[in-house]
């Protein structure tokens, strides 16, 4: 079945110079012609072009090697070098022989290196990112750092700035955070110079290539915490697997899949939809994998505040489906799968849509993406590395009074990471077709929504609070979300199209992971 024979029929809107399609298409579309993913038109064709194809695909193949239903892998740990930067002084008559700050003398030294020995083993105990500290290094200049074995295999290096020599940390090409004592511990003379004499070398500019004022830290330690969570969440993301199933693409963009190729590093692997087809007739076949399917769909129509109103078989195809997404992802060795047609291609091959699918994988823990728009695809793959929780890729709407509504159908229910969101599986909305589910996400809970640019140069962020999750004829997850800043402001400068919304307020680790892709992050409100 062709990308264009995907049996979504609609009437023949007033106005419109050709029948507008689900899901978008490669065909050149008139300027007027208006439909909700299609009038701009995907460019899965041109994009998929340099991707590398899944090969060896069998379900008996993937039945042997997978028996049991995969997991999804866990974020691998940041690896951070901990750095002590130090000097002494010995008295001298008549001169100043010292330097401000309360680290003079080779016990001064050693006392602060137990404190920050203490404080490294309370940072992992505390974070919720796996994260892994290597050895600290006592050094009096950053230069001495080259004799460290292990540096090559950190991620990044956090400075404990006290009074030794900080130019050069910078060559190892690792990110730097660094922590400067006023109140925490005896007083480091870079609390008084670290703006003046390193970060702008005497000038009134920033010189330090690499290096801002966002990556000095006072005394918290929760400060250095986010910094490094926004750390973790970019090693996470910058060179990872994703799988696209009918190859990659993006809404309005051809070229989105060759930026995320080229600014996150991503390897695009990619599942021929013909190859998709086997592997369902196969799983079909298999009684084991059936039975485990509704099972799984049993026990999930049981779970609290869970309600049908859609034929139960799209519900157990739609985990037939995912056990083969599992699978699949399993053997690419990845986390993050994406469906592109998922409005018509897929839906005759399963006799299901593929939002059900897609919405459990998220819930637990692996990343899974409809529509294979590669424009806003890298937001929600940084905002779940960075939190450990769902994105919501959704729909925008138009601000007005405050609100503005954001919908999708392939929403998440465990959106806090741990407690599921009550749902009702209908539908999908526009094929009135399979299952999808309605998750009536939290009343009152604070989300972060990130608003990608088409030509991955500029991030909107803002954030909103959940007001209503209503009930209107659009995609059936929809929540209402309320914001302060205004109307015209956000109308103004939101790019692109699809948003991805979490839950929680991680503005600054977004931006602070934005910077070194580099993509601008621009805050509203």
């Amino acid at each position: 079945m062709s990308e264009h024979d995907h049996g979504c029929q609609h009437d023949q809107v007033p106005g419109l110079k050709t029948q507008p399609h689900c899901c978008p298409c490669s065909r050149d579309i008139e300027p007027d012609e208006v439909s909700r993913r299609g009038f701009l038109g995907g460019m899965g064709a041109a994009a998929a072009l340099g991707s590398m194809a899944l090969g060896g695909l069998s379900w008996g193949a993937l039945a042997a090697d997978q028996p049991e239903l995969p997991e999804a892998p866990k974020r691998r740990p940041l690896v951070v070098k901990p750095v002590f930067l130090y000097s002494t002084y010995q008295k001298a008559p008549q001169t100043s022989w010292r330097a401000w700050g309360g680290i003079q003398t080779q016990q001064d030294v050693e006392k602060e290196i137990a404190s920050i020995k203490a404080e490294l083993e309370a940072i992992p105990k505390a974070a919720d990112f796996p994260i892994r500290f290597l050895p600290l290094a006592a050094v009096r200049s950053a230069s001495q750092l080259k004799e460290s074995q292990d540096l090559a295999s950190a991620d990044a290096i956090l400075a404990y700035a006290a009074n030794g020599g900080l130019d050069g940390i910078t060559s190892f090409g690792k990110p730097v955070v660094f922590f400067i004592r006023h109140k925490s511990g005896p007083l480091y003379l870079w609390y008084e110079i670290i703006s003046p004499i390193y970060l702008r070398q005497h000038t009134d500019n920033l010189l330090v290539k690499g290096i801002t004022d966002q990556d000095v830290v006072v005394d918290s330690q929760q400060e250095v915490l986010w910094r490094l969570r926004s750390l973790c969440g970019l090693v996470n993301t910058v060179g990872s697997k994703i799988l696209a199933v009918g190859g990659p693409s993006g809404w309005a963009n051809a070229q989105a899949p060759d930026l995320a190729r080229a600014k996150w590093k991503l390897d695009i692997q990619t599942v021929d939809y013909k190859d998709l087809a086997k592997l369902i007739q196969a799983a079909r076949q298999d009684q084991a994998a059936v039975a485990l399917a509704k099972k799984r769909a049993g026990d999930y129509l049981k779970l609290p505040e869970t309600e049908l109103r859609t034929d139960r078989a799209f519900v157990e195809n739609a985990f037939l489906l995912e056990q083969i997404f599992r699978k699949l992802m399993a053997k690419a060795n990845c986390r993050a799968i994406t469906v592109n047609s998922c409005m018509g291609t897929i839906m005759p091959m399963s006799e299901t849509s593929a939002c059900l699918a897609l919405s459990t994988l998220n819930d637990d823990g692996w990343q899974a993406y409809c529509e294979s728009d590669f424009v806003v695809i890298p937001s929600g793959m940084l905002a779940t590395a960075i939190s450990d929780r769902p994105m919501f890729f959704n729909d925008p709407t138009y601000p007005h009074d405050g609100i503005i509504t954001l919908a999708h159908c392939t929403g998440p229910r465990r959106n806090d990471g741990k407690n599921l969101d009550p749902a009702i599986l209908l539908s999908h909305f526009e094929s009135d077709y399979g299952v999808s589910p309605k998750v009536n996400m939290k009343i009152g809970q604070k989300v972060t929504n990130i608003i990608p640019d088409f030509k991955s140069e500029r991030w909107v962020g803002f954030l909103a609070d959940i007001v209503a999750h209503p009930f209107l004829p659009i995609c059936r997850c929809q929540i209402d979300v309320k914001y302060t800043l205004p109307d015209i402001l956000l109308a103004e400068r939101m790019p692109g199209f699809h948003w991805m919304t979490i839950y929680g307020d991680y503005m600054r680790e977004i931006g602070y992971a934005l910077r070194r892709i580099p993509i601008k992050w621009e805050v509203l409100g």
